[in-house]
């Protein structure tokens, strides 16, 4: 019996937080990409360093940290919009996708089902796009349910409110 109490509850709270399955970082990830890019700066490869930006960029939007995820998707912006032609499509399909993830942890879900669907127009096969873009179609219709839901309410108590009005006046 208590199982099943604990499950509900479970139950309920994943649906109101929207759990997810994408992984997440810490501060000590994060801060040892920094020390990675610093270094990289003083003297590597372009090459070098921009994988090193990239490892930053994912390490950033996977944080639990809302201004960690908002400066990764700072990065990938500019990094998307200064991507010139010879951008290979993994590549591309990566920075697109990091991004979508930056804006699903940021609740921007229909941008980030935008990216996702970029991401599948280039690799239709790409599980992890798949899953979040399943992830943001949940999220939603989730998001829509709890609106109908309040405005339901809403409009319950209103009614309930002229209903009690008219019943004191007769």
């Amino acid at each position: 019996m208590a199982a099943n109490v604990g499950k509900f509850f479970e139950s309920v709270g994943n649906f109101f937080s929207g759990g997810d399955q994408i992984p997440w970082s810490d501060r000590d990830v994060i801060a040892g990409c920094e020390r990675e890019v610093s270094d990289a700066q003083k003297g590597s490869s372009d090459e070098f360093f921009k994988e090193c930006i990239m490892r930053l960029s994912w390490a950033l939007v996977h944080s639990r940290q809302p201004e960690d995820v908002q400066r990764g998707i700072a990065m990938l912006e500019a990094s998307v919009a200064d991507a010139n032609a010879n951008a290979s499509p993994p590549q591309w399909r990566e920075k697109l996708y990091l991004l979508a993830v930056g804006y699903y942890r940021s609740g921007d879900h229909s941008r980030s089902r935008e990216l996702v669907e970029q991401c599948l127009m280039i690799a239709p096969d790409w599980r992890q796009a798949q899953t979040l873009k399943k992830m943001n179609e949940d999220k939603i219709k989730r998001d829509g349910a709890i609106g109908i839901g309040i405005a339901a309410t809403a409009v319950g108590l209103i009614a309930g409110g002229i209903a009690a009005a008219v019943a004191r006046k007769k």
